[in-house]
């Protein structure tokens, strides 16, 4: 955007015309309207531009993501499926390149170990980028809960088409052998039945992701790693029935690539969309009920479980949601030190021992930080003017803090017989801490104050 504006500035129109026209009053007016009217055009071209920049990085972020998916995914297949082959020729392939006729266990465990592997690791690469869907039912389920638009759904459905023949053709054309990699139904599997054991299959995976990647919780960087591992036990149970495909992309790459499409093709598309609706149909009826309120605290750490428990007989997930202590505004904080809320001291002493801990992992930035931005005001003088705040802060406490100030051993947290007092204080200054770390931050990031 920064680039942009260079390109195209906002008010060259505006002060040109100002300029040249300065002779008349009512014509500069009319001017400046028009200079205003084309700032604000070339802005939501500008924003314009951005949004769909956005949608192309996502879409080819997917397309790359599903390559390398299914390409690895492939490969291990054809590599499974051409060992077997060698050990018992005629066990696999055949006219219909399936993977579905061997019951050696050992194979079908190698080809579900790949799959769910090269999916969480493409899936935590990615992730940060598109959302590492890499399959169609995914994209639709995540677009019914809103997690994605409707724009980024269709773009990057196209680019998982695209990315499932792209990976199948390069497998077959750089490894030796016909295209081994097709899923097929197996011996005794009938369209009804492989529509129905892909819906339940797919329901697992898109659930999963659900709950991981799409509800936020602590451990959502962790998502890919169940994911993976959800893929991984679907394709142990279908493999050797239906291929194990839960994605329409797998099945339809290999079926371009061979020019094979069996009668059933269809089930790899109807079986993983009814999968996603029952996925779908289970997280409204979790979110409906608040499941968040069956078992709270689960994101807590040890300070927030201390400051906030969650009531056990809570209505909703609003009272049981996860505490954002760096919220808590300054004088939310002193009314909690000084009493004037229901909050109790011991509380409110627990605040402050959280926001001091908090800071002590994340340290006030240095003066050579600092000067490194342009700014030439040392870190020591910087805490100085944070004191002087302080003091006119407490104007309404001054005996108090006077008091406060003589005595030598000024701990926030001196269990004496001004304990209350101290634990006001010790908060106080733990909060202007709190915002010189802020200001420090700010400076860093923008070389000055933003007033």
């Amino acid at each position: 955007m920064a680039h942009a504006r260079n390109v195209l500035p906002f008010h060259t129109n505006e002060t040109t015309n100002g300029h040249s026209n300065g002779t008349s009053r009512d014509k500069e007016k009319q001017n400046g309207n028009n200079g205003n009217n084309d700032s604000r055009g070339t802005r939501f071209k500008l924003a314009l531009t951005a949004k769909w920049k956005n949608e192309l990085v996502a879409a080819a972020a997917e397309f790359a993501g599903t390559f390398m998916f299914l390409f690895f995914a492939y490969g291990g297949t054809q590599v499974a499926n051409s060992a077997a082959a060698q050990d018992n020729p005629g066990a696999v392939g055949g006219q219909d390149n399936s993977i579905t006729q061997t019951p050696n266990t050992s194979v079908l465990l190698y080809i579900s170990l790949i799959f769910g592997f090269s999916l969480m690791v493409n899936v935590w690469v990615f992730f940060r980028v598109s959302g590492g869907l890499f399959n169609p039912a995914v994209t639709l389920g995540l677009y019914l809960i809103g997690a994605v638009n409707g724009v980024r759904a269709i773009m990057c459905f196209v680019s998982q088409m695209l990315a499932g023949m792209a990976a199948a053709g390069v497998i077959d054309a750089i490894l030796p052998g016909p295209l081994n990699v097709s899923t097929t139904l197996g011996a005794g599997m009938t369209p009804a039945r492989g529509v129905f054991l892909e819906m339940f299959l797919t329901s697992i995976l898109v659930f999963t992701i659900f709950m991981l990647a799409a509800e936020k919780h602590k451990a959502t960087y962790l998502a890919p790693v169940g994911i993976g591992l959800a893929l991984f036990i679907a394709e142990l149970v279908g493999v050797f029935f239906t291929g194990g495909s839960l994605n329409p992309t797998r099945s339809f790459g290999p079926c371009v690539v061979t020019h094979v499409f069996p009668g059933y093709h269809y089930i790899y598309w109807f079986g993983p969309l009814m999968g996603t609706l029952l996925a779908f149909a289970m997280y409204k009826i979790v979110k409906l009920v608040d499941y968040e309120t069956v078992n709270p605290g689960q994101d807590f750490d040890d300070h927030e479980a201390a400051l906030f428990n969650p009531p056990e007989d809570a209505e909703n997930a609003e009272q049981v949601q996860r505490p954002n202590v760096a919220a808590i505004t300054a004088q939310q904080a002193v009314r909690m030190a000084s009493g004037q809320s229901d909050v109790s001291p011991d509380r409110a002493n627990n605040v402050g021992t959280y926001m001091e801990r908090s800071m002590s992992s994340n340290p006030p930035i240095n003066d050579e930080e600092i000067r490194s931005n342009g700014v030439q005001r040392s870190h020591s003088q910087h805490i100085k003017g944070s004191k002087n705040r302080a003091d006119g802060l407490q104007n309404s406490q001054s005996h108090r803090r006077n008091d406060s100030i003589n005595q030598k051993d000024v701990s926030p947290y001196n269990h004496s017989r001004d304990g209350s007092r101290n634990r006001s204080d010790g908060l106080q200054n733990a909060i202007m801490q709190l915002s010189d770390m802020s200001v420090e931050r700010e400076i860093s990031r923008t070389g000055h104050i933003r007033h």
